[in-house]
């Protein structure tokens, strides 16, 4: 697995570095695709201390993000951003492969 396969956005690498930064036993974010949601798929975000053997480790300036292989499948040729607009604040998942997406974007369907 290559680092090109998901991209993470300055503005997503910033604030997971200053999350990271907040937390001294966490080490990186987890993020991961789950069945469920409105359109069939949603992303889960965690924050953990130690990687699998697994994982797609991206490393941005201090922000360390990991993806495991299958959600991986699911993702690949996608970015990680983080918005901060009059809406709130959050994570989106700009991904390629998706055919469908519910309102909030933690939803998704291929």
């Amino acid at each position: 697995m290559t680092a090109e396969t998901v991209t993470l956005s300055d503005s997503a690498a910033k604030r997971i570095a200053a999350i990271l930064k907040s937390d001294a036993e966490k080490t990186a974010m987890r993020v991961s695709v789950e069945g469920g949601g409105c359109s069939g798929f949603s992303y889960k975000f965690d924050l953990v201390g130690n990687a699998d053997d697994d994982d797609l480790i991206l490393e941005k300036g201090d922000a360390k993000v990991l993806i495991d292989s299958l959600s991986l499948v699911y993702m690949s040729g996608s970015e990680i951003d983080f918005v901060d607009n009059l809406l709130g604040q959050s994570f989106q998942i700009k991904n390629p492969n998706a055919v469908a997406s519910c309102g909030c974007g933690t939803s998704f369907s291929l």
